[in-house]
C-alpha cells in the first residue's frame, strides 16, 4: 500500500482568536501529547526559544531541596537533614510554582521515620549492637586473606587446618588461640619454569629454619608441638607470577596463644648476646646422626667435633666483655660448665673407634645438661625452663 497523508482539519475562521498571539496547534500536534522541541527560533523566553515548553509556555522546574530531602530520607544517613530540606522546600515550591511537593513530603515522612528509629535504637542499645556486629563483620573480612598475603609477626588461623593446600587464612590477635605465627618469607629464584614442589621444598626447609631461628631466639619459649611450617607456591600460582615462600611456626595438634617472637625488636643487647652464643649448641645437639657410631662412626665423630666448636665459640662470646648486675654470677657459672663440656666433648670427637666413642658418650651428655644456661636466662628475664629434649640425647 502507498503511504497516505491525513486529511487536515478545516482552517480556522478568518480573524478568529489567537491565544497569546501565537497560532493554534496545527494538524500534527495534539494537546496532551509529548512535546518535541523544534529548532532554535529565538532568544530565551521568546516563543519557541530555549526554556519554553509546549506552545511556548515556560517549563516547570523541580525544586532541588525537595530532591535532596527525599534522598536523605531514603538513605537514612542524616535523617534531620531530610526534615530540614523538606521543610524549606515546601514554601519555595508554593512561591515559585515549582514541581516537587510530593518529593518534599515523602522526604519529610521518611526522615521522620528514620529519626524515630534512631531514637528507639539509641534508647534500647540496638544501634550499638548493630554497629558492633557491622564492625565485627568488616574486621573479619579484612582479616581473611590468602596465605601469601601474610606478613611477618601476624598470627593466623588456617581455614584448611594446615592441610596440604590452603586458600584462606584469618589473621587474629596473637593473644588469641591461633594455628600459626608468620616468621618471615622469601622469594624463590634461579628457575625459569616451575621446578616442582620437591625442589622448592628443599629450599624452603633450609631457608625457613634460618628465618625461624632468627625470629624466635628464645627457643625455650616456643610451646611444645609448635614446629617449622611453611606455605609454598603451587604450580598454578607459579604461572601467575607467585614465587613467595611464607615461613611460620605452627601447630597441627591444637591452637596456641601468645607470640613466640624474640628477636631484635623484643630483646635487649644482653639477652641477644646470651642466646646467640647458646642457640648454636642447642641446634647441633638436635642434629645428632640417626645412625649409631657402630653403623657410621665417621659421621658421628664429625658431628661431635661440630658440637665442640659451638661450645668453644660460646665460651669466647660469653667471656668478654664482662657481665654486670644480676646476670654476672650465673653467666660466670655457665662459663665453667662450658669449660668442662668442651674438654669432655673434645675427647668424644677424638675417639679412635666406635667402642672408644661409646665410652665417652654418656659422660659428654652429662656435662651438657638440659638446663644449661637456665640460671643466666632467668637472670636476664628470658624463659628459664627448657622444653623436653633440650640438651639430652635424641
Amino acid at each position: 500500500m502507498e503511504p497516505t497523508q491525513p486529511t487536515p482539519p478545516p482552517p480556522p475562521p478568518q480573524g478568529g482568536p489567537q491565544h497569546g498571539g501565537w497560532p493554534a496547534p496545527g494538524p500534527y500536534t495534539s494537546p496532551g501529547m509529548p512535546y518535541t522541541a523544534g529548532p532554535y527560533a529565538g532568544p530565551a523566553g521568546a516563543p519557541g526559544g530555549p526554556g519554553t515548553g509546549p506552545y511556548g509556555q515556560p517549563r516547570r522546574t523541580t525544586n532541588g531541596l525537595a530532591i535532596g530531602s527525599l534522598v536523605s530520607g531514603v538513605v537514612c544517613c542524616l535523617p534531620p537533614l531530610g526534615l530540614i530540606l523538606g521543610a524549606v522546600a515546601l514554601p519555595q515550591i508554593r512561591k515559585r510554582g515549582q514541581a516537587g511537593k510530593g518529593l518534599a513530603v515523602a522526604g519529610i515522612v521518611l526522615s521522620a521515620l528514620s529519626c524515630l528509629l534512631l531514637v528507639i535504637g539509641l534508647a534500647t542499645g540496638g544501634i550499638g549492637s548493630f554497629w558492633s556486629d557491622f564492625k565485627g563483620g568488616m574486621d573479619e573480612a579484612a582479616r581473611s586473606k590468602s596465605p601469601f598475603s601474610l606478613r611477618t609477626g601476624q598470627c593466623f588461623i588456617d581455614d584448611g587446618k594446615l592441610e596440604e593446600y590452603t586458600t584462606d587464612v584469618t589473621v587474629v590477635d596473637c593473644e588469641r588461640p591461633h594455628d600459626g605465627e608468620v616468621t618471615g618469607g622469601f622469594k624463590v629464584t634461579g628457575f625459569d619454569r616451575w621446578p616442582g614442589e620437591g625442589a622448592i621444598d628443599k629450599i624452603a626447609v633450609k631457608r625457613c629454619e634460618a628465618i625461624n631461628a632468627a625470629y624466635a631466639m628464645d627457643t625455650w619459649a616456643v610451646p611444645q608441638d609448635v614446629w617449622l611450617y611453611y606455605y609454598l607456591p603451587s604450580g598454578q600460582s607459579w604461572r601467575s607470577g607467585d614465587r613467595t615462600v611464607t615461613c611460620s611456626y605452627a601447630s597441627e595438634k591444637k591452637p596456641f596463644s601468645g607470640s613466640v617472637r624474640a628477636d631484635a625488636t623484643t630483646l635487649d643487647a644482653d639477652q641477644t648476646r646470651l642466646l646467640k652464643n647458646l642457640n648454636p649448641i642447642e641446634a647441633l645437639v638436635h642434629q645428632e646422626p640417626e645412625e649409631d657410631p657402630d653403623e657410621d662412626f665417621p659421621v658421628n665423630r664429625a658431628w661431635a667435633g661440630k658440637v665442640v666448636a659451638a661450645i668453644d665459640a660460646a665460651r669466647t662470646g660469653l667471656g668478654r666483655p664482662s657481665w654486670s648486675g644480676a646476670a654476672a654470677a650465673p653467666v660466670a657459672e655457665l662459663g665453667k660448665e662450658l669449660d668442662a663440656a668442651s674438654k669432655q666433648w673434645a675427647r668424644l670427637a677424638a675417639a679412635a673407634d666406635a667402642d672408644a666413642y661409646w665410652e665417652e658418650y654418656d659422660t659428654s651428655w652429662e656435662t651438657l645438661p638440659e638446663d644449661l644456661g637456665a640460671k643466666a636466662r632467668t637472670a636476664l628475664g628470658l624463659t628459664g625452663t627448657p622444653p623436653v629434649g633440650v640438651g639430652s640425647p635424641v
